[in-house]
């Protein structure tokens, strides 16, 4: 069996051997003192740095040898800099400095070696790198672009009282840090407002991240929104993912359609928002989030919560802030530059000119009930422009797209469909509508059509129905 003493030569030729072996590769080393003064240095480093002989720089600092040497800082903290690259006049030199130590593992100095005298030996390891890095920015700038809003409240079309209304609640809502609750029904806006809320707020830094309640089934829902834990059955590889609410961390949530939330999720969605902290199902770990929820609904909450099916303590923490947003129905001065910002987006993405519409299309656009509101107005516009090639949208166009309208006269029991009589409809809808938004000033109903005073007499005149029952 070999002796103790055997192995401590062992060690002894390995540590020298070893040495020897690192300086024959690289392009040159030193060693330096506890006062970082140099007590050796390979003729090769000398030789690389213009000294006359290795002997020369002997018991000098190491800085007056090497200006920019970090020899001193590796004796100070007897930490090591496994891999670095100094500077040296014009030169980049790759490095390698370990600290020396004694038996009783105090630093007496440190060794330093040159690996390579040109980067270009490193050109793998530095393509590697740069590959890894780009491929980091570029996971980065598409996470950034799916999170960043596209609305602002400019997105927000609309000059009627109740559109200017609720713009006005939701700028002083993006100011506050408190729950918002929007209301409204399907298609009136409520995702885009949630946008500009996050916008305008001081968590605009951070990610915008929405969810639609009603679009996730029920069994999904809890990991959807709270993320899972890693499962032992999926691989070593197979690690928790993330819920929404660590991805909205320091930004805002946006739950769309909270009324579909099942009654179990509910408690667990007031439990989070009131301790702000959120973990995996079946998980003892929660951690801390910073989100502000904005949460809308197309359904009444609070018939819900007299019916029993949404908690009233859920309620009441959802709506610090609610917004009602009003149906496109009792917008109807907004239409017009409705339609215009959605043909100009339609123009663009499509790649063709944009179109106008005929006055007596809006009237027919007027006099539709928009049951869908904005969502349903986008839908019919695309359709008109894909059946059409006119660069003037006409009324005869939109009769074949909307719903008919239905007026007193029948015909064999079925309802009259004769443009004259929707055109006329449509006009009376549009004239009522624009008097109730100017609150019965004819001079400024006017206006909101963009016909003139006596125009618009004459037209109530006109459309005023008989006694009989017939139409002009």
């Amino acid at each position: 069996m070999p002796r103790l003493k055997d192995h401590d030569a062992i060690r002894r030729i390995a540590k020298k051997s070893l040495f020897e072996g690192l300086d024959a590769l690289c392009e040159g080393a030193i060693i330096v003192d506890r006062e970082a003064r140099i007590v050796w240095i390979s003729d090769k480093y000398a030789a690389r740095l213009n000294l006359d002989s290795a002997a020369a720089a002997e018991g000098r600092v190491v800085e007056d040898v090497i200006p920019n040497s970090l020899m001193r800082e590796v004796v100070r903290t007897g930490e090591p800099m496994l891999l670095d690259i100094m500077q040296f006049g014009e030169e980049s030199f790759v490095v390698m400095r370990m600290p020396l130590k004694d038996e009783r593992r105090r630093v007496i100095g440190a060794a330093g070696f040159m690996l390579f005298d040109k980067l270009a030996s490193l050109q793998p390891l530095v393509r590697k790198f740069d590959q890894l890095e780009r491929e980091l920015a570029s996971t980065r700038r598409s996470l950034a672009e799916e999170r960043r809003v596209k609305y602002t409240f400019s997105s927000f079309i609309g000059a009627s009282p109740g559109a200017m209304e609720v713009k006005r609640q939701a700028r002083r809502a993006a100011q506050a840090d408190a729950t918002v609750l929007l209301l409204g029904e399907t298609g009136t806006g409520k995702e885009v407002l949630a946008q500009a809320i996050h916008a305008a707020s001081p968590r605009a830094h951070g990610p915008f991240v929405g969810v639609n309640v009603a679009a996730i089934p029920d069994t999904l829902l809890e990991t959807e929104l709270f993320g899972d834990s890693p499962s032992p059955y999926m691989g070593a590889d197979r690690r928790g993912r993330a819920g929404r609410f660590v991805q909205a961390d320091g930004g805002t949530l946006f739950l769309d359609e909270v009324g579909d939330m099942p009654m179990g999720m509910q408690a667990k969605l007031l439990r989070l928002l009131q301790e702000k902290e959120v973990g995996p199902p079946g998980s003892n770990r929660a951690a801390k989030v910073d989100v502000r929820v904005v949460a809308a609904s197309s359904v009444d909450l609070r018939q819900m919560v007299s019916m029993g099916r949404f908690r009233s303590d859920l309620y009441f923490r959802l709506s610090v802030l609610p917004i009602e947003l009003p149906p496109l129905r009792e917008r109807a001065s907004d239409l017009e530059a409705l339609c215009e910002h959605i043909l100009e987006d339609i123009a663009r993405r499509s790649g063709r000119p944009q179109r106008e519409l005929a006055p007596t299309a809006l009237a027919v656009l007027c006099a539709y009930a928009w049951p869908g509101n904005i969502r349903e107005l986008r839908n019919v516009l695309e359709q008109v422009t894909m059946r059409s090639d006119a660069s003037r949208l006409s009324a005869e166009e939109f009769s074949l797209v909307l719903p008919r309208l239905t007026g007193p006269a029948h015909a064999a029991g079925r309802p009259t469909l004769r443009l004259a009589d929707i055109v006329a409809d449509a006009e009376r809808n549009a004239i009522r509508s624009a008097l109730a938004a100017a609150d019965g000033k004819k001079i400024l109903a006017a206006e909101l059509l963009g016909i003139s005073r006596a125009t618009l007499y004459e037209k109530l005149s006109a459309l005023a129905p008989r006694h009989d029952g017939s139409r002009h």
